[in-house]
């Protein structure tokens, strides 16, 4: 700065002089009348910046809203149509349909992109299929279908409205992509108002140019601080915030980013929280369908005990039900002992044994020093109901279940192995895939059971190489899950 300082010293007495005072005024009209030009140029990109923002947030919440009512709404309609709960004509899938159809052609409307679009089109389309799977089951139900063809209508809608909400979650992906490019915009007109207060500076006379020093030094830090600020959004730092400049003209687009980080770093975090809870939600449901037959054909066996006056077989089958149901229940708790998960099987098999006494046997053994040890409820009674269902019943003669349990260094391993008719190397293989996935058609019981018990283990350990399964076609099945050994937590 010494340069600064002797040219201030060398110009320093025509600053008193009439002339110099006179072009001090004028350069201060000069300078005034300029600095309205960026002044304009920053209310204008800043109205553009704006508006560009609202539209992306606007979109990826609209987007988002959508993709919920998508993935329920239409499901749970049609769910209780086909259950009886509601006629078809009393049901308001159409009026469902008919407004994601249209808030999809809405959102359309103000998507900047070529290939949000186009997602959007396919998104059009799919739910036109939709509709047409819908009159199917209209018609099919007006035609007296039975209930088991009429939910596999369901299925394929289910099926549909699935790709439907990926669809939306991938333009919400693309939305949210769009401004990084928005970012570089930013940044372009940054340096476009940059390059223009140089040629401001420029142009004015040389007291005019030290006046304007400070000024272009306040608006270079300003626009410095933006445009890292949306470097370090770019980057992906949706905690990064700008400082209020000391140049108003560009508060309200600094005050604009950071509020347009915050929003989206909101929008993703709600969404991430929404989908575990959708998740979490969907393993309880799934959860709750492994007990109703159970209890149905447990209660038909009690009934046929009594009738038949075979009383200790009543004390014995009630006794192992009462205690199989205090373990399922646990007073709302998603955790049990080892023990109790192994005597929930025990009762279990106790009243299985009586109802399938003559193709039925099994063994139960486990390490004592695990008895204590915390495990999610209902890991095993799954496995082992799987092992009976498709494995010992699909066999002739004499079947044997083993549940096993033990200690390896860090986990705890449980095994479920049943000598029954077994898979076939192909059916394997697609069933490991199904798990991986999601439960399709082929197998509905066998898959929902083990994908059930996978998602629940990859929800609350968070890893999704917890559940194997081996099997030989007619020999049997061995299903086997690990779980880190919670041994400072006891139950």
């Amino acid at each position: 700065m010494a340069w600064y300082s002797g040219a201030l010293k060398l110009l320093g007495p025509f600053f008193i002089s009439s002339a110099i005072k006179k072009t001090i005024k004028t350069s201060h009209i000069v300078i005034i009348a300029f600095m309205l030009i960026p002044l304009f140029l920053s209310v204008v990109i800043s109205l553009y910046n704006t508006l560009s923002y609202d539209r992306l947030i606007s979109n990826v919440d609209k987007t988002n809203r959508l993709n919920q009512i998508v993935k329920s709404d239409i499901a749970n309609e049609l769910w209780d149509i086909v259950a009886g709960n509601k006629s078809f004509e009393d049901g308001s899938q159409y009026l469902i349909i008919n407004s994601i159809i249209w808030q999809i052609n809405d959102i359309m409307t103000t998507a900047a992109r070529t290939e949000s679009r186009q997602l959007l089109e396919v998104a059009g389309r799919a739910m036109n299929t939709l509709t047409r799977y819908v009159n199917r089951l209209e018609i099919q139900m007006k035609d007296g279908y039975p209930v088991i063809e009429n939910e596999k209508i369901l299925d394929e809608i289910r099926g549909v409205s699935l790709l439907v909400s990926e669809i939306l979650q991938d333009f919400i992906v693309l939305e949210i992509e769009s401004t990084a490019t928005a970012n570089e915009k930013i940044k372009q007109r940054a340096f476009m108002l940059v390059v223009i207060e140089c040629g401001i500076i420029i142009f004015v006379t040389v007291f005019s140019f030290f006046v304007q020093m400070s000024v272009a030094a306040n608006i270079d830090t300003s626009i410095g601080a933006m445009v890292s600020l949306s470097g370090r959004i770019a980057e992906g730092d949706l905690d990064a915030r700008a400082e209020v400049p000391p140049v108003k003209e560009l508060n309200s687009l600094t005050e604009n980013l950071n509020i347009m980080a915050g929003k989206i770093k909101t929008l993703i975090e709600e969404n991430i929280q929404e989908q575990k809870n959708l998740q979490k939600s969907e393993m309880r449901a799934l959860q709750a369908q492994i007990t109703p037959h159970f209890l149905y054909n447990t209660l038909d066996s009690i009934i046929w005990l009594a009738e038949g006056n075979q009383y200790d077989q009543v004390i014995s089958i009630t006794r192992a039900f009462s205690n199989f149901f205090r373990i399922s229940l646990n007073r709302g708790n998603e955790w049990v002992s080892v023990y109790d998960e192994f005597a929930h099987i025990e009762s279990y098999l106790t009243i299985q044994k009586i109802r399938y006494r003559d193709i039925l046997d099994y063994s139960i053994s486990y390490e004592d020093a695990m008895k204590k040890k915390p495990i999610l409820k209902l890991l095993l009674q799954p496995l082992v109901e799987n092992a009976l269902y498709h494995g010992i019943k699909n066999k002739r003669g004499m079947g044997t279940i083993r549940a096993e349990g033990r200690k390896e260094g860090a986990f705890l391993y449980f095994t479920v192995k049943d000598n029954g008719i077994g898979m076939k190397t192909g059916q394997l293989a697609k069933l490991r895939g199904q798990i991986r996935r999601h439960p399709v058609s082929e197998f509905p019981g066998l898959g929902y059971g083990l994908y059930n018990v996978s998602r629940r283990l990859e929800l609350y350990y968070n890893r999704s190489d917890l559940l194997e399964i081996d099997s030989v076609y007619q020999r049997g099945t061995t299903v086997t899950i690990r779980i880190p050994d919670g041994a400072d937590q006891n139950v």
